[in-house]
């Protein structure tokens, strides 16, 4: 009787070693959080931003490291190629998260609609977020028109007799007129309403402040807080410095972006500032797709109730970081203004 083949399973072990050698790679939880915070547009463009500024601050430093080496005699020229290159990168990805919020204008109306069907805790709250909300109804196309024409996307100058309305109930006198549109004006503008959303988020965190000590005043009366409680208002305490630090980051670039001879004559404090608004911004987006703690050892009374209550907690896990995701997107909507690239 013939011996069998071993050729099949060769070759099925050669599948199984070249195609199937991630069996041996073991899940991460790392990747999957990466997977679950950069799967979304704000967490990628977090990521986005936190490399077009970490970029834009090493330019400097390799153009000064060039020039050091060509004085000592260590290289002919004092200006850095691999800077040229990584200041086309920050460049480029400035203009591309520009583009990418041609649409920002929709989750504004979102906003300013949930505003209003949602009660808000205090009336000083309200009137903020209504005074974001049309700063960013102001921000956007001013941002909008300036991109498109500074891109020659659209004409800078236009007969008034091109716009349908015009053309139809304007006087003649008016539908013989250009109209003049100047990029840089519309972007400076653009990005004093965009301060404005600054100097009113800042009110809004001196509100949710007293409203997270007025919470943790009343989670302690009567008893002393759990693991449950202590993490949450631990959470919602760090969101609100993360808020905070991002903030003190985007004030002083509002203030030069909406200045034309800007307040930084070295565009190092760009970087520097950026720098400081994107990696705080990252943090807090991390932390707000990441899972929930789970419970305590002691908080299951015997391993047939862990069992069963295991499918419940992964259901609210998934719950939670799913709400999660879904109000870290709608805080990156809503400040889409925050990712203004110079």
């Amino acid at each position: 009787m013939p011996k069998p083949s071993s050729k099949p399973l060769t070759i099925a072990r050669l599948n199984d070693a070249i195609l199937g050698c991630f069996s041996r790679a073991q899940p991460s939880e790392t990747v999957d959080h990466l997977v679950r915070f950069l799967g979304t547009w704000s967490g990628s463009d977090k990521l986005f931003m936190l490399i077009q500024y970490s970029v834009k601050l090493l330019v400097p430093i390799l153009h000064l490291r060039a020039r050091l080496q060509h004085r000592a005699g260590l290289r002919k020229s004092p200006m850095s190629g691999a800077a040229e290159g990584y200041a086309k990168l920050s460049s480029l990805l400035g203009d591309s998260r520009t583009l990418w919020r041609i649409w920002g204008l929709l989750p504004i109306f979102q906003w300013l609609i949930s505003i209003e069907r949602n009660p808000q805790p205090t009336r000083n709250l309200l009137t903020i977020e209504r005074l974001q909300g049309w700063s960013m109804l102001l921000y956007y196309p001013l941002e909008h028109l300036s991109y498109l024409i500074g891109h020659g996307i659209i004409p800078a100058s236009f007969s008034l007799a091109s716009l349908p309305l015009v053309s139809l109930l304007a006087p003649s006198s008016l539908k013989s007129r250009t109209l003049s549109l100047n990029a840089n004006k519309l972007g400076i503008w653009s990005c004093r309403f965009w301060a404005l959303y600054v100097l009113l988020q800042f009110l809004h965190l001196r509100e949710d402040k007293q409203l997270l000590i007025q919470k943790h005043r009343n989670l302690k009366k009567g008893k002393a807080l759990g693991p449950n409680e202590k993490w949450e208002l631990g959470r919602r305490w760090d969101a609100w410095w993360s808020e905070v630090v991002v903030n003190v980051g985007y004030a002083p670039l509002t203030v030069h972006w909406s200045l034309e001879q800007g307040i930084f004559k070295n565009d190092v404090w760009v970087g520097i500032f950026g720098l400081v608004a994107a990696v705080a911004s990252f943090r807090a987006g991390w932390k707000a797709t990441a899972l929930p703690p789970a419970p305590s050892a002691s908080a299951v009374p015997s391993s047939s109730a862990a069992s069963s209550n295991a499918p419940s907690y992964a259901a609210a896990a998934a719950r939670a970081v799913d709400g999660e995701e879904d109000k870290e997107k709608t805080a990156q909507e809503k400040v889409g203004a925050y990712d203004v690239s110079a």
